[in-house]
């Protein structure tokens, strides 16, 4: 374990928002407003939170509302790594990984949203990283509490938080969260070009290096309008105490 919290992260930003229509059909998802902030602008207050110094924003879709957005950032370095062709979600982070340095960081969706258990999550999430064993850390959410979530998990964990794929047909526990901590060896021999994080995954799964932390707050899963009116609703609701928790 370490209690060194990862200072550079990766926010993943490029994606297209098809479900989120007709919402995307002017913006991009991570400009979608949660709570009179964008999506994206309650992951800069996770990463700043956290300690967190530098991160990396790919952009492709309507990527310049982004990047005006992010002009006025002062708390933290942004870097943005343009895509022309959207290379998805390993490949965007095989593009960027020149920007990204060599030590472990954390990898965040952009339209990612939640509320902290006991603790700040992502520090939580760098106290479980174990360098000689780890390649990945995911953070993990119960698949039949996530807000606005309706499918069947994504992993089985061990009680030492190795994971192994949902067999097919079959509801797991666990849900991958969007939040990630990420060591740059899990690209070694990774292409360039257009694929999933999943192809990186399931290298790791084989060399059983990819673990994974159970998230003990709320999270939202924010994959359509209706999910983001749920999220809306919830920490708005003035008898859950949720406000106070909400920054």
């Amino acid at each position: 374990m370490t209690d060194q919290v990862p200072t550079t992260a990766m926010v993943l930003a490029a994606g297209l928002g098809k479900r989120m229509r007709p919402l995307t059909d002017t913006q991009p998802k991570p400009m979608l407003q949660l709570n009179g902030k964008p999506l994206i602008g309650h992951v800069m207050d996770r990463l700043v939170a956290a300690g967190v110094t530098r991160t990396v924003v790919n952009l492709h879709y309507l990527g310049y509302f982004i990047r005006d957005y992010l002009a006025t950032e002062d708390r933290l370095e942004v870097i943005f790594s343009e895509e022309g062709v959207l290379l998805e979600t390993g490949g965007g982070i095989k593009n960027a990984l020149p920007l990204l340095g060599s030590e472990p960081f954390f990898v965040m969706n952009s339209d990612v949203f939640w509320l902290d258990g006991y603790e700040d999550t992502l520090v939580r999430l760098a106290r479980e990283w174990k360098d000689d064993q780890m390649d990945g850390l995911l953070l993990l959410h119960s698949t039949v509490e996530g807000h606005g979530y309706d499918g069947k998990g994504d992993f089985v964990a061990d009680p030492a938080g190795g994971l192994r794929r949902r067999p097919e047909s079959e509801v797991t526990p666990w849900l991958f969260a969007g939040v990630q901590i990420l060591h740059p060896r899990i690209f070694d021999s990774a292409e360039d070009g257009v694929y999933s994080l999943n192809v990186l995954f399931d290298k790791a799964l084989k060399s059983d290096r990819l673990f994974g932390v159970v998230h003990d707050g709320e999270w939202f899963h924010i994959g359509t309008p209706e999910g983001l009116d749920e999220a809306e609703v919830f920490i708005n609701e003035p008898f859950a105490g949720i406000k106070k928790r909400f920054t």
